[in-house]
């Protein structure tokens, strides 16, 4: 103690500090050198501390358990997020291929002045493309075979601008649905239930009626199967006809009305602020829905099990920031000796905090930072090493027998990465308080009593 107590007067006085280097040997004597040479100080010991080799490998071995776990943590967090923003992406994408980004309908039901509507819309600078459409809840009826379906009745020049049911063509094309010939393009599945193929006939129900002299009767009409579409949606393949718009409007008595217009836009996004302007801006009287309201419950739910699985994904990076907590823990009880000489010889409460705060930082810093390279190297080549894995194993994980998406797609978002960084760095950042706390509180003459 007599040497320790010598250093701190000559400590700042040349090469007097190389000298209680050599002859004290431990983190005393350095605290003399490290304090004249290195600011911060508390920046180089925890460094220092961290990459230094430990008497107790088993605290050596919870702080590299612990930056694994980080890192496999972010890993995990990025890749899932990514293949959930993936498969979001392709089911909206599915949907909207159908659907539209907006539509316009009279509240009445029946639109008589449409192509006034298509011109006024048209002047809106975030539509790119318009429709005119006729849809009725319809029964459709081969032989014995009986379901129900969406008749919708389209012009096919107009529809390509809002859909790309003309791009999921497994037999036919829409150009086939002409004025007058009562043809109909139904979903692969419906035409599976229906047990028809082209050039079959189909019996088209509607709610409205004819009343003859044998009482009042449905409307119905024979249609012939022109085409076969697949667009990868239970909901459309299964539930979907296609006529000609004139056919449609003539089997429901509308005469030159439609039902409304569809909408396409530049950005789907602003879908309900486009919507919210048309609806401002359009004579008369109009309801404009986008798909956001459409589909709303099916999104939101999209939405939650995302936020549901990034919170349980992030419970691996919690118990590594336990397994910190553990390791800073053991690494204060194994240093006490060294904090109280630091103590002694001028090191503040709030520099040893300091101390032990960088050291399980650099720990969630090293193991944030793999995770993110690990992540975004997984996420980008995620479709590879899947069909990698498929072919040496022989296996479908998703079999596209059972599956419309058979594929793993992978949608990394930047956004998403810098969140899960941040906040894994966060809770690491956390999790240094309480042990850097406890070595902040070591008392210089209860340490040194027995040594």
């Amino acid at each position: 103690m007599v040497v320790i107590a010598l250093s701190t007067s000559y400590a700042e006085s040349g090469w007097y500090k190389y000298i209680f280097a050599l002859l004290l040997g431990n983190s005393a004597a350095e605290y003399v050198l490290m304090r004249s040479m290195f600011k911060p100080l508390e920046l180089f010991i925890g460094l220092r501390y961290t990459r230094a080799k430990r008497r107790n490998h088993f605290i050596s071995f919870i702080s590299v358990s612990s930056m694994l776990g980080i890192m496999l943590g972010v890993v995990a967090l990025i890749t899932v997020m990514s293949v959930m923003n993936g498969f979001h992406k392709e089911v909206r994408e599915r949907i909207l291929g159908m659907t539209s980004h907006a539509s316009i309908i009279a509240r009445d039901g029946a639109l008589e002045e449409w192509q006034q509507v298509m011109q006024l819309s048209k002047g809106h600078q975030r539509v790119v493309g318009q429709a005119p459409f006729v849809e009725v809840q319809a029964m459709l009826t081969s032989g014995e075979k009986v379901n129900g379906a969406m008749l919708r009745g389209i012009l096919e020049e107009h529809e390509s601008k809002v859909s790309d049911v003309g791009m999921h063509m497994r037999v036919g094309e829409l150009s086939q649905l002409e004025a007058g010939k009562f043809r109909i393009v139904l979903g692969r599945e419906l035409a599976n239930i229906l047990n028809v193929v082209v050039g079959d006939k189909v019996t088209v129900v509607t709610p409205q009626v004819s009343v003859t002299v044998a009482g009042i009767m449905p409307r119905l009409k024979n249609f012939t199967v022109a085409g076969i579409f697949e667009v990868g949606m239970g909901e459309y393949d299964r539930g979907v006809g296609l006529v000609h718009l004139q056919d449609a409007a003539k089997l429901l008595r509308m005469g030159e009305s439609v039902t409304g217009v569809r909408l396409k836009l530049d950005d789907l996004y602003l879908a309900p602020q486009v919507s919210h302007e048309l609806a401002s801006q359009l004579p008369g009287s109009y309801r404009v829905t986008d798909w956001t309201l459409q589909h709303r419950n099916f999104f939101r739910a999209l939405s939650t099990e995302k936020r549901m699985m990034g919170l349980i994904l992030f419970l691996i990076v919690a118990v590594a920031a336990f397994n910190i907590v553990s390791t800073l823990v053991m690494v204060v009880t194994d240093k006490q000796s060294d904090i109280a000489i630091l103590r002694t010889l001028g090191a503040s409460p709030k520099s040893i905090m300091a101390v032990f705060i960088v050291q399980g930082a650099t720990i969630g810093f090293v193991g944030t930072m793999l995770g993110i390279i690990g992540g975004i190297l997984l996420s980008l080549n995620l479709e590879v090493i899947v069909k990698g894995i498929e072919q040496l194993f022989s296996v479908d994980f998703l079999d596209p027998n059972i599956y419309y998406i058979s594929d793993l797609p992978s949608d990394m978002q930047f956004g998403d990465v810098i969140a899960v960084s941040l906040t894994a760095f966060l809770i690491t950042l956390l999790a240094t308080i309480y042990p850097a706390w406890k070595a902040s509180r070591v008392q210089p003459a209860e340490a040194l009593r027995y040594e």
